[in-house]
């Protein structure tokens, strides 16, 4: 196992939005994604991520604020390309952000953004962030055209989407094609994450992708936590992960 910050260590962020899906459930204000956060971090966590959506159907504004106030370590804001989450970005100044697709129909994010239909829209978007000292990721699936894109729109980073992968398992396709993007993404210059149906039971092929530095995963984990404790779900996959790796 690399030693954490070492080559080849594989990061671990932790998604807290499922935490604040069982508050919203109620409306009430607990259980508390904050206090979730500092809870992963004492367990192991590299990073904490968080989604907030245009329908706030759990991330709520006021908890990035509480959150940054919090975080020890670096805090990465998913959000949808417009104007009102680029401006909430630029007030927060999180470490960094990954524009992600969003439609309001969805249960949950069902692919990855398609940076080649509105390529100057993401640019821009990409522009702002910088210019706010903020480091940039795309969250993409996992093709050839999509990397290559995301190199030429200026991008820090790309996360490639695990969840066509996680959802046919023993389909060697999937994971060749994750393998592969992660190798060009490399060759083009960009960092690579990846995330997105993850869990202890199917996250150790990923995880051996040398090519990929770090992992996004949340609801195996607040799923898991229900059972054995948040602490005790970050540390099993920081496990199966160093397992892999």
């Amino acid at each position: 196992m690399a030693s954490p910050g070492g080559p080849g260590y594989l990061r671990l962020y932790i998604n807290i939005d499922h935490v604040a899906t069982i508050r919203q459930a109620r409306h009430t204000d607990e259980p508390d994604p904050a206090a979730a956060a500092v809870l992963c971090e004492a367990a192991g966590a590299d990073g904490i991520t968080a989604h907030l959506r245009e329908d706030r159907r759990h991330i709520q504004d006021a908890d990035l604020d509480a959150i940054l106030r919090v975080a020890r370590t670096p805090f990465n804001l998913e959000m949808a390309v417009t104007d009102e989450m680029l401006a909430i970005a630029e007030r927060l100044r999180p470490h960094q952000v990954t524009l992600v697709p969003e439609r309001r129909e969805e249960v949950t994010t069902e692919g990855g953004l398609d940076v080649t239909l509105q390529p100057g829209r993401v640019k821009d978007a990409l522009t702002r962030l910088a210019a706010a000292g903020i480091r940039t990721s795309l969250f993409i699936d996992a093709d050839p055209r999509m990397i290559d894109q995301s190199a030429a729109l200026g991008t820090a980073a790309i996360e490639l989407h695990t969840g066509r992968y996680c959802h046919t398992p023993g389909d060697p396709a999937t994971l060749a094609a994750l393998r592969d993007c992660a190798r060009r993404a490399r060759a083009a210059g960009l960092a690579v994450h990846a995330g997105h149906g993850l869990t202890v039971r199917n996250v150790g092929p990923v995880a051996a992708i040398r090519d990929i530095e770090e992992l996004n995963i949340g609801h195996t984990i607040v799923s898991r936590s229900v059972f054995v404790g948040i602490a005790e779900a970050v540390k099993e996959m920081r496990r199966a992960m160093d397992d892999a790796r």
